[in-house]
């Protein structure tokens, strides 16, 4: 017997991921390009790109953990809430969990039946997942997206430092500007190809926004370099 593949349960981790690891390259190299644009000296860049890389995964970190946090905290006042209700008021949730089912296209005996065993097998599970959308695999978990957030965002943001460090100073806007957009795609065409969705729709949509970013960063560079020399 084959099993169906599904993407979904990949959904959490590989959200946090593939936005840690776009966001590390993206902005540490759209940094470089910036400050290469307006700076000669291959110290300065380096620095410049170890600070957008410290600041960033800890920024993509905190962020994603006090985001995730939020949602978790929301989903807890959900299931107290129904909790309590399925203490005071089981008929009312038991008809409520029912009518979910009828309008799903059961029929309204076997809509109350349905309701009436999974209530008895597990009661907040069964409103957890029908009524209020919650699940394990939807589920907030704030420390494993923080934790995924960073560590993508790292790993991502060495990929322009180590262009900084040993790319030729002379032409480090452009190679920085190819390295990334290499990076993107690739990184765009693993994310496509886990999520299973559209490779090529995934590429282009991701190059073209990182092109975006760094030019953006580079003309202000470039803007900055004029005013001061």
């Amino acid at each position: 017997m084959q099993y169906e593949k599904h993407f979904g349960t990949r959904s959490n981790w590989l959200r946090a991921a593939i936005l840690g690891a776009n966001d590390g390259i993206l902005s540490v190299a759209s940094i470089v390009i910036g400050v290469a644009a307006a700076s000669s000296t291959r110290e300065t860049i380096i620095l410049s790109s170890l600070a957008g890389l410290v600041a960033g995964a800890f920024s993509m970190a905190a962020g994603e953990y006090v985001s995730v946090s939020s949602q978790s905290d929301i989903e807890k006042s959900d299931l107290e809430r129904e909790e309590n209700e399925l203490k005071t008021a089981p008929e009312e949730e038991l008809q409520e969990l029912s009518n979910i089912y009828k309008q799903r296209g059961l029929e309204s005996q076997l809509a109350l039946e349905v309701a009436t065993q999974l209530m008895a097998h597990n009661a907040l599970e069964a409103h957890a997942r029908d009524e209020l959308g919650i699940n394990d695999i939807t589920q907030a978990h704030p420390l494993q997206a923080a934790l995924s957030s960073g560590a993508s965002f790292t790993l991502g943001g060495l990929l322009p430092v180590l262009v900084a460090v040993f790319g030729s100073l002379q032409f480090m806007e452009y190679i920085q500007y190819c390295a990334a957009i290499l990076f993107l795609a690739f990184l765009g065409a693993i994310a496509a190809k886990a999520g299973g969705s559209h490779i090529a729709r995934a590429v282009v949509r991701i190059t073209f926004w990182g092109t975006v970013a760094m030019g953006m960063t580079a003309l202000i560079g470039y803007l900055f370099g004029a005013t001061i020399s």
